[in-house]
Parts: structure tokens; C-alpha cells; sequence
């Protein structure tokens, strides 16, 4: 089966700036997603297109097919208990990235500084304004559950948890 609307993907990626590894799913689960649902990045899910289980390319994705251009004077003071993904970590510190849910879904943004109560944080994604290449094996495409397309999203071997 090809990649097309509507079908489930799940793929492994290798994510990587001028030659150097950013991240990679390799060594974890692979990553799932709805094609044609406006749940990846455009460029990719445009390279993703028409690809079978097994398939294995690169791609190279230029700013606005990725996450878009940086843009200046995008800092935004937020108070540190709407911050997520702190981890292990003690305390919020300038570089870190944090998540923050807003009206518009979850966001990625990395924190510049930090205060007693609040954080100044960059909303910029932290790869914004970055020429990426994903090295991409294709590991599964089947048809999506009626339940996954009402849903917007692929559901795990157990099902879905909401």
C-alpha cells in the first residue's frame, strides 16, 4: 500500500543541519501519523507521498517547508507553571526548551531567561529558520480506522487513550 490521504504512517527519521544529527526516532519507537491531515511538516509529508512500507529516502527541507523563518522580537514573558516537559531537571535554565499549551494547541518554545515567577521565552520553534534533512525508512502504511479519522490522529496497538 502507498502513502495517501487518510492512511496511517509510521516511519523511523534520522533529523539532521549541515551534517550534523539533531535527533533520531532509530533508537525508539517510530513515529506515527495521519497523512493529509495536516499533522506533519508540509515537505515532508509532500516526500512522504506515494511511499510504501520498506522505502527508505532522504529529503532536504528549506525553512518555509519545515518550520518556517525565524522571526526577531518573538519573546513572550510566561508564568514558569504553565511550562512543561521540565523533566528530570531541577530548574528551568536560559537554552532549554520547554512546552506551553495555548489556544492554539502545544508549542515548543526555548527559554532566554528566567525569573522568580516567570520565564522570557523565544516562541520561535527551535528550528526555525533552519535548512533540515530527514533520513527517512518508511516501516508501516495501512488504511486509517474510521475512529482514527474522526479522532485526527493514528491510535496505538491499545487503542486510543482518550
Amino acid at each position: 500500500m502507498q502513502i495517501a490521504k487518510d492512511t496511517a504512517v509510521e516511519f523511523h527519521y534520522t533529523l539532521s543541519e549541515a551534517g550534523e544529527q539533531i535527533e533520531s526516532s532509530t533508537t525508539g519507537e517510530p513515529l506515527t501519523y495521519l497523512h493529509g491531515n495536516d499533522s506533519m511538516l508540509p515537505g515532508l509529508e509532500n516526500a512522504l507521498e506515494g511511499k510504501a512500507s520498506g522505502d527508505k529516502f532522504s529529503v532536504t527541507l528549506e525553512p518555509e517547508q519545515a518550520y518556517g523563518e525565524y522571526q526577531e522580537g518573538l519573546i513572550q514573558r510566561i508564568p514558569l507553571k504553565h511550562l512543561q516537559g521540565l523533566g528530570d531537571n531541577k530548574v528551568w535554565k536560559p537554552g532549554m526548551s520547554a512546552i506551553v499549551e495555548s489556544n492554539q494547541g502545544r508549542h515548543q518554545v526555548s527559554i532566554v531567561k528566567v525569573g522568580r515567577f516567570n520565564a522570557d521565552c523565544d516562541l520561535n520553534h527551535p528550528f526555525a529558520g533552519k535548512t533540515l534533512t530527514f533520513d527517512v525508512e518508511v516501516i508501516s502504511v495501512r488504511e486509517a480506522t474510521a475512529e482514527e479519522l474522526a479522532h485526527g490522529h493514528v491510535h496505538g496497538a491499545g487503542g486510543c487513550g482518550h
